[in-house]
């Protein structure tokens, strides 16, 4: 049986991001689309005409019996009043990043998907980034030794501030890039080193006119020893390489991003040819000074994350992002923020079940 899914926001997020991949998976249908915007209903239409064009969440909580997961992608103060409804309605969520504003509330939504016996799914499609899938299979296969230093950076040259509710300083909004771009770099950095136990921050607000941070800087000390170097700009003239990892007995450099988002927003599809894979000039390099030597960087593939909530829906795996881990990466966040405001480290005591 194929998976009726609907789908709560069509900007940027729902229309570049979930509604490409969703529909790219077998097993899973794109059944309705929440949108109050008329361009945005149009779009959906064209694109999506199988899909329900619904101007109300209140729609979805009363068709009952007409879906099997909901997708929450609006702005960030929405997205645990719209889970929480979702699974008191019944149904399964996937909720885009970061899952809520603070790690209580997101401990909050764990409690009642456990109360409920229904999963939330945290969307932390950068997991499957090419260049990420090769640092990952690099640093797990031992090629380069025990990896001492891992540098991560989004970085972009954004000088002019763009109105919205991610430049808003409410709390509530989890607005600036540290809410914006940090989730993905603090979760790429647990997922192959463990959660951290200590936290460093620098947290500036750089550009005219900008009310919320867009220039960090995190620094996390792994159980192993491991430090992740994380940044994180929207006002960076000169990019930096995306990784950079220090091993014992190698490096690895790539610069660049993963360009699945840029496929996406051009209207492609995972389901087409050639998907996710990087050209050879934009390998990245493996090796020592003197001998370095490209190495070829696995295919990015977003699509596996919706994949693996198919599957795991059918009870046939695990989910393939837990509460638990956005609740882990949202701890690191709050602890950066104490960081930067006291301009000393956080020792994160170890995680509570």
């Amino acid at each position: 049986m194929t998976l009726r899914v609907a789908l709560i926001g069509y900007g940027t997020g729902g229309a570049v991001f979930h509604a490409p991949l969703i529909s790219s998976v077998p097993g899973l249908a794109l059944a309705a689309v929440v949108t109050g915007n008329p361009g945005r209903q149009a779009a959906v239409r064209e694109r999506y005409p199988e899909a329900k064009v619904l101007d109300s969440a209140d729609r979805l909580w009363e068709a009952n019996g007409a879906y099997d997961l909901v997708v929450v992608t609006a702005p960030n103060r929405q997205h645990v009043p719209l889970a929480r409804t979702a699974l008191t309605t019944g149904l399964p969520v996937v909720v885009d990043k970061p899952v809520a504003a603070t790690a209580a509330d997101a401990r909050s939504l764990a409690a009642l998907s456990a109360v409920r016996g229904l999963p939330v799914f945290p969307f932390h499609n950068r997991r499957w980034d090419g260049d990420f899938r090769t640092v990952r299979g690099l640093a797990g296969s031992g090629a380069l030794g025990p990896v001492h230093r891992f540098e991560s950076r989004f970085e972009r040259w954004r000088p002019e501030v763009k109105e919205g509710w991610k430049e808003s300083t409410d709390p509530r909004d989890a607005g600036g890039i540290l809410y914006d771009l940090g989730p993905h770099l603090v979760d790429q950095a647990i997922v192959l080193f463990g959660r951290p136990t200590e936290v460093y921050a620098e947290i500036d607000t750089r550009r005219p006119g900008a009310a919320a941070p867009d220039d960090v800087f995190v620094a996390l000390t792994h159980p192993g020893g491991e430090r992740s170097h994380l940044w994180a700009s929207a006002t960076a003239a000169q990019l930096g390489p995306r990784f950079r990892v220090l091993g014992g007995e190698a490096s690895y450099v790539v610069s660049g991003m993963d360009g699945q988002e840029d496929a996406l927003r051009a209207g492609r599809s995972p389901l087409d040819p050639g998907w996710g894979q990087a050209p050879p000039e934009a390998y990245g390099l493996l090796g020592t000074p003197g001998s370095e030597r490209p190495e070829p960087t696995l295919p990015g593939a977003y699509q596996d994350f919706y994949a693996g909530v198919e599957r795991a829906l059918r009870g046939q795996e695990p989910p393939p992002v837990t509460l638990a881990d956005a609740i882990a990466g949202l701890e690191v966040i709050e602890a950066a923020q104490h960081s930067a405001r006291d301009g000393q480290v956080v020792h994160l005591r170890p995680a509570t079940t």
